[in-house]
C-alpha cells in the first residue's frame, strides 16, 4: 500500500493477526476462491431483513426467496425490495411557487449577517426536501396467470434455499411452490442496466406461473418508501414497440421519462394488465428465461437497435466480472486466526466489499442505504461519501472510487454560487443533496463543514496511485476550489491571535448547537491537513504557495483540551464529566485516526480513546463510529482495542445474513458502515 493516508486498514489487519494468529509462518497465496465460497449467503426462509440485490453500482435489483419481487409486502417492515439506479429521479410539480428563500434564515458570523436555507418544516421545506426523490423504477414478481392474476402466497413457499454466489454475481434459488420445485437465477449486467433472469422447473406449463411487471409513481415519504402505488393517474406507462419475444415500455412522470425492454427466451405471451401492470405469461416447458432493461432515454427514442445484451451475454459478463473483481484488488484472510470471531470479521470483510461494489461505487455519490431503497427521499450526503468509497482506494480498486469524481466537477459552479452568496471565496460544498448538487434545508445538515475536505482527500488517494501532471490537471480546480473556501471560512481571533472554525457550525457529532460551537478538533485537524495537501498539489503544479492558506495553516487553532484529554468542541470543556457529552459519533478521535494528526499528542489522544470506549453511549452511536475509533486505536498504539471495537456488541455494529450494517428498523441498512468496516 502507498503513502500515510493508506495505513490505517494495513494497521489494522496486522494489529489483528498479531494477536489473534497461530505462530506458524503463512506465505502462501491467498485462496481467494475459497476465502470468498466461505462467506456466500445462505437463505432458508422468508426473512424481512435478508433479501439479496445484484447490481453494478450504478444500478442494483433486490429480491425475495424467489429470486424476483414476488411478496414484497413481507419485506415492506425490513428491507423493501425495489428496482433502484443512480439516473431515476423524479420531481413532484410545484403548483403553489415555492422559493428557496422562504426557507432561509440569517446567523450572525462576526458581524456579518450570512443566509442558511436552516427551517425545515415548513411547507417549502418539505418540498424542497422530497424533491427531487429516487424513483423504484418497477417490481418485477411472480403471479399466478390463471383467469385471473393472483399474488403468490409466502405459505405456498416451502423447501426454500437460496445463495448469493459472490464470485458469479449471480443469485440463486430454490424452491418449491405447492407441489412445484423452481430453480431461478437472478443477475445484473456488470455495464448496462439489465437484469437477467432464468427459470427452471418441470411444471412451468402447468403450474400457469407468469411475470409480473409493476411500477408505481414517485413518493415523497421520508423513509423507506420510494413508491407510491395509490396514484396510477399521476403517471403513464404505454407499449411504444412489440414482437414475438420483446417489448418496449415507455414510462413518463411529469417531466421524468425513462424506458423498460423486456425480451423473453421459451414460449410466452405479454399483454397489459391496467394501472401501470403488466403479464408475462410463461408458455413454455421445463426453462425459461427473460431480460429486463431500464433505459435512461429522456427523449423517448428508445433505439430498437439489437444492442441489448442477451440472456446469455449477460450471465457470462457477470460472471468475467464478478471473478476479475475477486481475483484483483485487497483480500484478507483470516483463517489461521484463533480469535473466535475471526470468521465474523472476515464474512464482514467480503460482504462489505461486494455491498459496497454494487451499491456505492457509481456516477453519484451513494445515498446511506445506496440502490436498496431511499433513506432521505433518495438523496445522498456528502459527509458519508469518504465513508462509502475512500476504502476503493486503500483495496487497490481506485476505479470505483473516479467514478463519482466527474460528479464534484459538474457541481462545481453551484458550489461556487453557494459560496458566494455567504460571502465566502471557492466552492461550499452540499450536504444534503441530489444530482443538481443543491443543498436540501435542514437545522442541522447546512451547518455542517466536514464534507468540505472530502475532494482533496479522494484527489490525494488518486494521485497516490497515479502520481502524474494529468492528475493533478483533472483535480486541481476542485482542490483548489475547495481550499479557498476552507480557508476563507476561519475566522481570524484578533485577541487570541489564532483562526477559528465557528460559529456558526455543527460538528461531525451533530448534537452541538449551530450558535455557539467552537473549534471541534476533528474539523481542525481536517482543515490542516486539507489546506497543506492543496499548497502540495500547487507546488507539484510548479505553482507559488498561496499566502492565505499558509497563514491559516500557521495559525489554525489547537485542538481543544482538558483534563488531560481532547474535548467534543472549544465552548464545552465537560466531555468526560457530562453523560450527554458522550453520544452521538465520537468524532474527536477522527483528528487521529481518520486523519493523520496535525500536531496530535500521541498520549492524550489515547488517553481520550480509552475513556471514549469505557464511558461511550454506544447505543446512542452509528455504524461507523466503531471503524473510526478502530482506526484511532491503531494509530496510537492499542491494536487490543482496534480489534474490540471492530466486533463490539451493539445493536448499531449488526451485520445480518446479507452482509448488511443494521441500525433500527426505520434503517436496518447503513452502508456507511461497510465502507467503514474497510
Amino acid at each position: 500500500m502507498k503513502g500515510y493516508l493508506q495505513t490505517v486498514p494495513a494497521i489494522l489487519l496486522i494489529s489483528f493477526l498479531m494477536i489473534t494468529c497461530r505462530g506458524e509462518e503463512r506465505n502462501e497465496a491467498i485462496d481467494r476462491y475459497a476465502l470468498v465460497h466461505r462467506h456466500i449467503p445462505q437463505i432458508v426462509t422468508v426473512d424481512s431483513l435478508s433479501p439479496l440485490s445484484a447490481g453494478n453500482g450504478e444500478f442494483a435489483f433486490t429480491v425475495d426467496v424467489t429470486g424476483l419481487q414476488t411478496i414484497p409486502g413481507c419485506y415492506d417492515s425490513g428491507i423493501p425490495l425495489v428496482t433502484q439506479s443512480q439516473w431515476g429521479w423524479h420531481t413532484i410539480p410545484d403548483t403553489i411557487g415555492y422559493r428557496r428563500g422562504q426557507t432561509v434564515t440569517r446567523y450572525d458570523t462576526y458581524g456579518r449577517s450570512v443566509p442558511y436555507e436552516a427551517d425545515m418544516n415548513s411547507a417549502p421545506a418539505n418540498y424542497f426536501r422530497s424533491n427531487p426523490h429516487r424513483l423504484n423504477l418497477g417490481r418485477i414478481g411472480f403471479v399466478v396467470a390463471g383467469e385471473d392474476v393472483e399474488e403468490l402466497l409466502p405459505e405456498d413457499l416451502t423447501g426454500i434455499n437460496q445463495q448469493l454466489d459472490l464470485w458469479e454475481g449471480i443469485i440463486k434459488s430454490s424452491f418449491h411452490w405447492k407441489e412445484h420445485p423452481f430453480r431461478v437465477e437472478t443477475t445484473v449486467h456488470p455495464g448496462v442496466d439489465q437484469v437477467a433472469v432464468k427459470v427452471e422447473s418441470g411444471a412451468l406449463k402447468e403450474s400457469k406461473l407468469g411475470i409480473l411487471f409493476a411500477f408505481p409513481y414517485g413518493s415523497t415519504e421520508w423513509g423507506k418508501s420510494a413508491s407510491d402505488w395509490n396514484h396510477p393517474e399521476r403517471h403513464h406507462t404505454e407499449v411504444v414497440s412489440k414482437g414475438d419475444h420483446e417489448v418496449t415500455l415507455r414510462r413518463r412522470l411529469d417531466d421524468t421519462r425513462y424506458g423498460v425492454r423486456i425480451a423473453w427466451k421459451g414460449d410466452g405471451v405479454f399483454r397489459e394488465l391496467g394501472n401501470h401492470r403488466f403479464l408475462l405469461q410463461i408458455d413454455s416447458g421445463e426453462r425459461f428465461g427473460f431480460t429486463c432493461r431500464f433505459i435512461n432515454e429522456p427523449d423517448l427514442t428508445f433505439s430498437r437497435e439489437k444492442n441489448d445484451p442477451s440472456l446469455s451475454e449477460t450471465f457470462k459478463s457477470a460472471r468475467e466480472h464478478w471473478e476479475q473483481f475477486w481475483q484483483t484488488g485487497g483480500a484478507v484472510d483470516l483463517s489461521g486466526s484463533t480469535h473466535p470471531d475471526a470468521g465474523e470479521l472476515e464474512r464482514r470483510i467480503v460482504l462489505s466489499q461486494y455491498l459496497t461494489a454494487i451499491q456505492c461505487a457509481g456516477s453519484l455519490p451513494p445515498q446511506e442505504t445506496g440502490l436498496t431503497f431511499n433513506s432521505w427521499f433518495g438523496k445522498f450526503h456528502l459527509e458519508m461519501h469518504w465513508w462509502h468509497a475512500a476504502h476503493f482506494a486503500l483495496w487497490g480498486r481506485t476505479g470505483l472510487l473516479e467514478r463519482s469524481m466527474e460528479w464534484y466537477n459538474s457541481i462545481l459552479p453551484a458550489a461556487r454560487a453557494k459560496a458566494e452568496l455567504q460571502g465566502y471565496r471557492g466552492g461550499r460544498w452540499p450536504k444534503m443533496t441530489a444530482p443538481d448538487g443543491i443543498d436540501s434545508p435542514s437545522g442541522v445538515g447546512v451547518f455542517l463543514i466536514w464534507q468540505q475536505p472530502h475532494p482533496i482527500y479522494y484527489a490525494e488517494l488518486i494521485y497516490r496511485q497515479d502520481p502524474g501532471k494529468e492528475t493533478l490537471e483533472k483535480y486541481r480546480d476542485l482542490v483548489f476550489e475547495t481550499a479557498d473556501f476552507m480557508a476563507s471560512f476561519t475566522h481570524w481571533d484578533s485577541l487570541n491571535g489564532r483562526y477559528v472554525l465557528g460559529p456558526p457550525l455543527i460538528p461531525a457529532q451533530e448534537i452541538h448547537p449551530a450558535v455557539t460551537t467552537m473549534n471541534p478538533p476533528f474539523e481542525l485537524s481536517y482543515w490542516a491537513w486539507g489546506l497543506k495537501t492543496a499548497q502540495q498539489w500547487r507546488l507539484r503544479l510548479g505553482l507559488e504557495r498561496n499566502e492565505k492558506w499558509d497563514r491559516v495553516i500557521g495559525h489554525l487553532s489547537s485542538w481543544p483540551s482538558a483534563n488531560g484529554y481532547y474535548q467534543n468542541v472549544e465552548n464545552v470543556d465537560n466531555t468526560f464529566r457530562d453523560a450527554e457529552q458522550r453520544r452521538d459519533h465520537p468524532s474527536l478521535l477522527g483528528a487521529f485516526g481518520m486523519l493523520p494528526g496535525d500536531k496530535v499528542d500521541t498520549m492524550m489522544m489515547r488517553r481520550t480513546l480509552e475513556q471514549v470506549m469505557k464511558t461511550w453511549n454506544w447505543e446512542q452511536t452509528w455504524g461507523w463510529d466503531f471503524p473510526l475509533t478502530a482506526m484511532t486505536a491503531a494509530r496510537v498504539g492499542r491494536p487490543d482495542l482496534a480489534v474490540r471495537a471492530l466486533l463490539m456488541e451493539a445493536v448499531k455494529n449488526t451485520y445480518l445474513a446479507n452482509g448488511h450494517n443494521y441500525q433500527s428498523e426505520r434503517l436496518p441498512v447503513y452502508l456507511p458502515g461497510n465502507g467503514g468496516l474497510l
